[in-house]
């Protein structure tokens, strides 16, 4: 009888020392969690009737805990255990994590206890009655534990613990190889993203240059608004003050915000722009602060705000009277603090940003109206520009007409050098509700109807009517070079041909001594000249 037992002992123990390196041998070739998942799956939930197996790793924090492993299909709605962290300290790790040995686990008795993570009740309540943890340990220490757990209990003698324990062994083994792996494509994965980073940067300033603010060409019209508008530029740029820019829609607002990053400290970083009305609420958080992968539904990937792009440069916040209230709270943390949090995200992120706001509401009646946060306003409204609308300086309609038949020329394909008297009459007259923006495409629109060289009709927005002058006289569009020489000129002589100092020609025109010899130089502007 004693031969009998020894012997089935002995085939016993040859039949876990066969299984122990199968098991081990499928799970050494592993080199992603789905293959290691199948050998769970297949191998060692039937091994012991298992309905749950469970793996959980130590995180780098090193008092949490997260699980690595975790078949859900057809397991109890406790899915977000995926991402979630628990204490080390949590009514289950703690004895595991300091035993050698596996571990019994009886569901009922921990609840009973009250000491069990909510975890345990979702298992309870699926069926699951009993438990078996052991720790994970590789070079000494403890890793993780895996937690195996079965709907009947059964004798803790009747469980091969000492292949389990073998087999955790190998899979210590293995989640250490599968997180270094992972941990390197995760590596390559950043690399790539700041790859696309700075190309997306490369992009911006690509934009930028296209873009970038030039007072002789973009800055069309010397009409006393514009002129303090370039003034206050001047004063302000070179400082990191707050700049909020008030005006019209199609007044230019963009180009002024440009115009004062161009001539910041800042001007060799990005100016990145953030339109506030043309996303949702749900999206501009995002847009501005960026958000981690799994952060919410559809965030496959982390991506970085323009808070963060923006770093060292200037942020343009187009249209900021649009902003939700609930997302005012967040962005003037933002300025408050000069640091953001990504959505999802747990660190914080320090950074150095220029702020430049623009906005065609009247901010002071919306804060009385409660749609926008005072403080928020008080924190913008550090130093105003305001855009005249272009019915304040119809006299700068000539000059903008000539600029943009210079600029479309090359963009229709048509050599458009006049206009003819009639037609410039009629831009005169209109009111321009949609300011430099609508005369603009009034213009191309023109432009493309004109049989020839001339415009002899103006085609003006929302109706099919022409303004077609009877006996048209042809105006010679001058080049915007001769336009401004003519200008500068005239202020010249004006000024009885001083240059510098107070009521010189330099002050008249807003610009710096420096750069008025630099134009007259360019435009070829002589003494004799004025």
């Amino acid at each position: 009888m004693a031969n009998i037992i020894a012997n089935e002992r002995l085939v016993e123990k040859e039949k876990e020392k066969s299984l122990l390196l199968s098991v081990s041998k499928d799970i050494t070739a592993c080199r992603s969690k789905n293959e290691f998942l199948n050998v769970i799956n297949y191998k060692l939930k039937n091994l012991i009737d298992a309905k749950e197996v469970v793996i959980s790793v130590l995180n780098d924090d090193g008092e949490t805990h997260s699980t690595f492993l975790h078949d859900l299909t057809g397991a109890p709605p406790q899915a977000e255990r995926s991402t979630r962290k628990y204490p080390l300290v949590d009514g289950i790790y703690e004895s595991v994590s300091s035993s050698t040995s596996a571990v019994m686990l009886d569901l009922e008795e921990l609840l009973t206890r009250g000491s069990a993570p909510s975890y345990i009740d979702s298992f309870y309540k699926n069926g699951i009655r009993q438990g078996i943890a052991i720790p994970l340990i590789e070079n000494n220490r403890v890793i993780g534990a895996i937690f195996m757990y079965m709907e009947k209990k059964i004798a803790t003698e009747r469980y091969p613990l000492s292949l389990l324990q073998g087999i955790a062994s190998q899979i210590a083994i293995a989640v250490s190889n599968i997180r270094a792996y992972e941990k390197i494509q995760q590596q390559l994965k950043e690399i790539d993203y700041y790859k696309a980073l700075l190309e997306e940067e490369n992009q911006y300033l690509h934009q930028q240059i296209k873009t970038a603010f030039d007072d002789s060409s973009d800055m069309i019209g010397h009409a006393g608004g514009l002129k303090e508008v370039s003034n206050l530029i001047s004063r302000v740029a070179a400082s990191d003050t707050t700049v909020l820019i008030l005006g019209e829609t199609g007044t230019g607002k963009e180009l002024v915000a440009r115009a004062l990053h161009s001539a910041s400290p800042r001007k060799d970083k990005l100016i990145i722009k953030v339109n506030c009305a043309a996303l949702p609420a749900t999206l501009i958080e995002s847009e501005l602060f960026g958000h981690e992968k799994g952060s919410f539904t559809g965030a496959t990937e982390r991506r970085i705000g323009k808070f963060e792009l923006a770093n060292n440069g200037t942020l343009f916040l187009d249209e900021i009277g649009e902003l939700a209230l609930e997302l005012q709270v967040k962005l003037l943390r933002a300025l408050q603090e000069k640091e953001i949090e990504r959505i999802g995200g747990k660190e914080v992120i320090k950074t150095n940003v220029r702020i430049i706001a623009a906005t065609n509401r009247n901010l002071y009646q919306e804060v009385e109206a409660g749609r926008f946060r005072s403080d928020l306003y008080y924190r913008l409204n550090v130093f105003p520009i305001t855009i005249p609308s272009l019915k304040e300086r119809v006299e700068d309609i000539p000059a903008l007409v000539s600029y943009f038949m210079n600029k479309l020329s090359g963009k229709l394909g048509k050599n458009i050098q006049n206009i003819g008297t009639d037609a410039m009459s009629a831009l005169m007259a209109h009111t321009w509700p949609g300011n430099v923006r609508e005369l603009e495409h009034v213009i191309e629109r023109s432009a493309l109807m004109a049989k020839d060289s001339t415009i002899r009709e103006v085609y003006m927005p929302n109706n099919s009517k022409s303004v077609t002058p009877v006996n048209p006289e042809v105006v010679k569009i001058k080049s915007l070079d001769e336009s401004e020489r003519d200008h500068i000129k005239a202020i010249l002589m004006r000024c009885n041909g001083k240059i510098k100092g107070a009521g010189g020609a330099a002050e008249l025109l807003g610009l710096p001594s420096t750069t008025l010899h630099s134009k007259m130089k360019k435009l070829g502007i002589a003494k004799d000249d004025y």
